[in-house]
């Protein structure tokens, strides 16, 4: 899966072990593995749903954007990253074609 992010400080955050846990503390090492499930995928259909990824479409203001759990209480967000986004014809997100991402950012939006 292609993985783009945001802003370049978040990618520079990503990139960098020392500051992915200056600034996400212990969940560095979990988000270094979602980071490795996410390169190691073909489709964003490929992401498990089930725990401890969780993969989940977020919705409201958060609309076509996807998080998967890290530790409790905070999400890695993300979203398709697509000229047009791929849609099934229910009008719902064709998670097969999403071969590409933006990370947004981790938060706690609970």
């Amino acid at each position: 899966m292609d993985i783009n992010f945001k802003s370049k400080k978040l990618e520079k955050i990503f990139n960098s072990s020392k500051e992915l846990s200056r600034k996400y503390g212990q969940n560095a090492g979990v988000i270094d593995n979602r980071m490795a499930l996410f390169r190691g995928v073909l489709c964003l259909n490929d992401i498990p749903e089930a725990k401890p990824t969780r993969r989940h479409q977020l919705s409201g203001n958060r609309n076509n954007q996807f998080a998967v759990d890290l530790k409790h209480p905070y999400r890695l967000i993300f979203c398709p990253n697509h000229d047009e986004l791929p849609l099934k014809d229910d009008g719902g997100i064709d998670l097969m074609r999403v071969t590409a991402i933006t990370i947004i950012e981790v938060k706690d939006y609970h």
